[in-house]
């Protein structure tokens, strides 16, 4: 399984180090990019002319400011055959792509594998054979740190994945361990949990690297009920009580997820994204998940919470998503729920979120009066059930509510 590195703080410095390094070697600016085309680091070599923003081309400066090339791009620098590459390749202009200035590509690979791009911006004079040699020589080096910090990915994905598909009582305690392990020192610190589902594909490979959420601590793939796979992610808080880092997370997968912030409440294709509780410790690791699982839920059913729902604010939706799959069926209900009373369904629903007052909900309905009270009469019929009744009314609410989800 094909799997991006993860940049931790530390390795950060490293690669800006190495970056740094080939710009002083060849004279000239370089970035450093994942196979994915996903800004690792960038340097600037301190010559006249390579910093004014006006010799920066657009492919560059978004590289830079977004810290990733668009799919058109990396198809573009893939058809001159880098990927396959083991020195360096030169690209000329072309305007016509957003590339003003021609460049070299340096692929970075580990045991034959690609794993990363160094780019060069044309200087005049370009650099001799043997400066691109020698920054060939820092490729390697890069290529190996990037390899370790894949594999260490891999089996973050790996453990994380464990705890939130084990069972509960040992099995789950065993796999915690094995995580908290890896983790280190990070697992005893302030996190939550992103649920972002259903996630477009099965295929582990076309997940997000880790390296572009940040705070994102570990990402993997689990199964999602009917629907195919979801993306769960840990990430880290400044403080326990700060959810922004999940939420800013959450949001930036979302962008990675055809389908998200879909046509309306409960369609079938719609992307969302649910946050749980913060928690400090992995202990509450499987709770936290159940969290994140039922907010994505909740921001499925109700537009009104997503397309990022936090568990802390989807009310009563924090007890709905515990009941089991078939509690929607009671019934008393069930042939209101038919396809064929969908819109009384929709009537009775509008009018008991808004306590029963027949203004506000003929208002929201664009109705009159009179047509909410016959609806409301068919829904009694159809159900048996009185909505003058305080408890008629909550099975028929909760009914509803549940049925969504």
């Amino acid at each position: 399984m094909r799997q991006n590195a993860r940049v931790t703080p530390d390795s950060r410095s490293e690669y800006q180090e190495l970056i740094d390094e080939i710009s002083e070697l060849l004279g000239a600016p370089a970035t450093l990019e994942n196979r994915d085309f996903e800004l690792i680091a960038f340097g600037a070599y301190d010559s006249e002319g390579d910093l004014d923003p006006s010799v920066l081309d657009p492919v560059r400066t978004r590289s830079i400011l977004t810290r990733r090339s668009t799919a058109a791009v990396r198809s573009w620098f893939e058809g001159f055959g880098i990927t396959r590459a083991t020195g360096p390749v030169r690209i000329p202009p072309t305007p016509q792509a957003g590339v003003y200035r021609g460049r070299t590509c340096l692929p970075v690979r580990h045991r034959g594998v690609v794993l990363g791009y160094v780019w060069l911006l044309d200087t005049d004079p370009g650099p001799t054979e043997r400066q691109l040699a020698a920054a060939m020589a820092v490729t390697v080096r890069i290529g190996a740190l990037l390899a370790d910090e894949a594999q260490h990915g891999a089996d973050l994905s790996r453990e994380l994945r464990a705890v939130l598909t084990a069972e509960r009582g040992w099995q789950r305690d065993m796999a915690i361990a094995e995580l908290r392990t890896a983790l280190g020192a990070r697992a005893d610190t302030p996190h939550a949990v992103v649920c972002v589902a259903p996630w477009p594909s099965a295929d582990p490979d076309d997940a997000p690297s880790v390296r572009t959420v940040p705070g994102a601590t570990a990402l993997c793939t689990v199964p999602w009920g009917t629907a195919g796979q979801s993306l769960a992610l840990l990430v880290r808080l400044r403080a326990a009580d700060v959810p922004a880092p999940a939420t800013a997370a959450a949001g930036r997968l979302l962008e990675r997820a055809p389908g998200a912030a879909g046509p309306g409440p409960g369609a079938a294709g719609v992307v969302a994204a649910g946050v749980s509780a913060p928690r400090t410790g992995l202990a509450e690791l499987g709770a936290a998940w159940w969290e994140a699982s039922a907010a994505a839920r909740a921001a499925r059913a109700e537009s009104r919470f997503g397309p990022v729902a936090q568990w802390t604010s989807i009310g009563p939706f924090r007890l709905l998503a515990g009941l089991p799959p078939h509690s929607a069926h009671d019934p008393a209900v069930r042939a209101l729920l038919s396809p064929a009373h969908r819109e009384l369904a929709r009537t009775a629903e509008v009018y008991l979120d808004r306590a029963g007052q027949a203004g506000r909900t003929a208002a929201e309905l664009g109705i009159h009066r009179q047509t909410l009270y016959y609806r409301l009469s068919r829904v009694e019929q159809l159900t048996g059930l009185d909505l003058d009744d305080g408890e008629d009314r909550l099975l028929l609410h909760m009914a509803l509510k549940a049925h969504r989800l």
